[in-house]
């Protein structure tokens, strides 16, 4: 009877570990996502940064100039209005020459400008400090919080869908110490 219920109470227990395993192993097959917006991280980290100051200023600039050109142009475009109403198909000729003229300069301008605002953008976006930072807390985060994957918002569109739970983009800023 007593060898019974040694034997009753092994295999009880064997019982007991052999679901709390598969229990482990279940909960271990389940994949939890994270993601993280690292535009948002970038600006955070990088947001008194004199480089970024730099392509800010820059890109005010560039759009002042823009503003100013393109109300150059309107203001052209309206005195051609008056000098048709006028009757003045001469002045309104020449002043067709002027808006082509500036439009082909502003176009010039902008394109170039794009260019050049692009490069310094391409440039503070490659930072390898930065980014191996970024990739040391993400992994940091990754083991402690239990995710299996953490997902970029920027790249490639490929997600369409995500619930606020699973971004971690805060708590990334966060221990970047920003």
């Amino acid at each position: 009877m007593i060898f019974r219920t040694k034997r009753l109470c092994k295999l009880s227990l064997t019982l007991v570990f052999a679901l709390l395993s598969a229990g482990r192993a279940f909960s271990q097959q389940i994949t939890k996502f994270g993601v993280v917006d690292t535009g948002r991280v970038y600006q955070a980290y990088f947001r008194n940064s004199a480089p970024v100051r730099n392509y800010e200023s820059k890109k005010e600039e560039f759009q002042k100039e823009v503003n100013r050109l393109t109300e150059e142009i309107q203001k052209l475009h309206d005195r051609r209005l008056e000098m048709r109403k006028k009757g003045d198909e001469a002045g309104a000729l020449r002043i067709d020459s002027q808006i082509t003229q500036k439009t082909d300069y502003l176009n010039a301008y902008a394109s170039a400008k794009n260019v050049e605002l692009e490069s310094l953008k391409k440039s503070l976006q490659s930072n390898d400090s930065f980014y191996k930072k970024l990739y040391e807390t993400l992994g940091r985060i990754a083991e402690t919080g239990g995710y299996s994957m953490i997902l970029s918002l920027q790249q490639d569109n490929s997600i369409l869908w995500y619930s606020s739970s699973v971004d971690i983009t805060d708590e990334v800023i966060a221990q970047l110490g920003l």
